[in-house]
């Protein structure tokens, strides 16, 4: 398996006021392509914000986020926004879906570059069909339960082919029906897709089914 993402000696520190707060402290971490990962601890321990800057939402204060050879936070802002815009897929634990948008609409919206509308109306509709959801392709998120909402979620996540699959707690507002079917989908996307996933989870059932865990803790680490 070849290392395709490189956390190399990052640290993050919020500032609030003249205090410091150290989310992530000179953590290192490599990530081979098609590999499974799932971060696991505390609330507070730095799960999300390290998610965030390995998907280029959040700068480091020191270190490097290096893909294939290149620091991305190198990048010029516009080149960075195309860079996570064709790599990475985020699915987040409360969908973020759109309430005025039917489902496709929510799903195309994402679509990158713009104006590819008819191809990622295509793509959109066998995601649906994938995830089994293609009846609903025309039902708004208030028509829908919270795990045909999360499969929404993911097909506007999967819709630009995303190299990288980041997930934020994906089953943590689900009930235990809806978790076992993304946990399954998730182990399809990995294997079949060869898609290459992080999930931050409090969820140790979903935490189980990748290939590797590690622990975090006060920004810190640990197999």
């Amino acid at each position: 398996m070849s290392s395709f993402l490189d956390i190399v000696s990052v640290t993050k520190t919020y500032h609030n006021g003249r205090e410091g707060v150290l989310a992530l402290d000179n953590v290192s971490l490599s990530l081979g392509e098609g590999d499974f990962l799932s971060v696991v601890g505390p609330s507070g321990a730095g799960k999300s914000t390290l998610l965030h800057i390995m998907g280029g939402l959040d700068s480091p204060t020191q270190g490097k986020v290096v893909f294939k050879g290149a620091d991305i936070y190198g990048l010029k802002d516009k080149n960075l926004s195309t860079w996570r815009g064709e790599t990475v897929g985020f699915v987040f634990q409360f969908y973020h879906l759109i309430e005025e948008l039917n489902v496709l609409e929510n799903i195309t919206i994402a679509a990158f570059p713009r104006g590819k509308r008819k191809s990622s109306l295509k793509t959109a509709r066998e995601l649906l069909q994938y995830l089994g959801i293609e009846k609903r392709q025309h039902f708004f998120p208030s028509q829908l339960s919270g795990g045909e909402r999360q499969k929404v979620a993911l097909a506007r996540a999967l819709i630009n082919d995303p190299q990288l699959l980041l997930c934020d707690e994906p089953t943590g507002n689900l009930d235990k029906d809806s978790q076992g079917i993304i946990i399954q989908l998730l182990k399809q996307l990995n294997k079949e897709r060869k898609k290459t996933i992080v999930i931050v989870t409090h969820n140790l059932e979903l935490a189980a089914v990748a290939k590797r865990i590690i622990n975090i803790n006060g920004g810190i680490i640990s197999a």
